[in-house]
């Protein structure tokens, strides 16, 4: 099953590095593209989602703009810390429209969901949405 909108599974963001009040952090699981989370410059920046249950982390998709690197965690804490590594993705520079990256995760249950962009093609980026398959 794909959950284009994170807020269908009880989801929250919980943290995030920046926030701005046109763009904030609780778009990224609205389930739309039109719609994003902006960073308001410098790395990393980071964004920890929270879920109402654990979830099975079998594949994700992610839909950004101007991110060159991303790190994957996730933890089943009942509060965000602990994180485990799943992953590092390398995403290619789209000039002009979205970077959609489909990722394969280890299948393992989590309450919690950490992404890092640790760096970025420009000082900006925005992460429009965030999928579980």
């Amino acid at each position: 099953m794909v959950y284009s909108s994170l807020n269908a599974l009880g989801a929250t963001v919980v943290f995030a590095t920046s926030s701005d009040n046109n763009h904030p952090p609780a778009n990224l699981i609205d389930g739309d593209t039109e719609t994003f989370w902006m960073s308001t410059g410098m790395f990393p920046q980071q964004v920890t989602i929270r879920f109402e249950k654990p979830v099975t982390l079998t594949e994700l998709t992610v839909d950004t703009y101007n991110v060159k690197h991303l790190k994957i965690e996730e933890t089943t804490a009942e509060d965000p810390s602990q994180f485990q590594h799943l992953t590092d993705k390398e995403f290619a520079h789209t000039e002009g429209h979205l970077q959609s990256n489909s990722i394969s995760l280890k299948g393992s249950s989590a309450t919690h969901l950490r992404l890092t962009v640790t760096a970025g093609y420009d000082a900006f980026i925005s992460m429009h949405r965030v999928m579980l398959h």
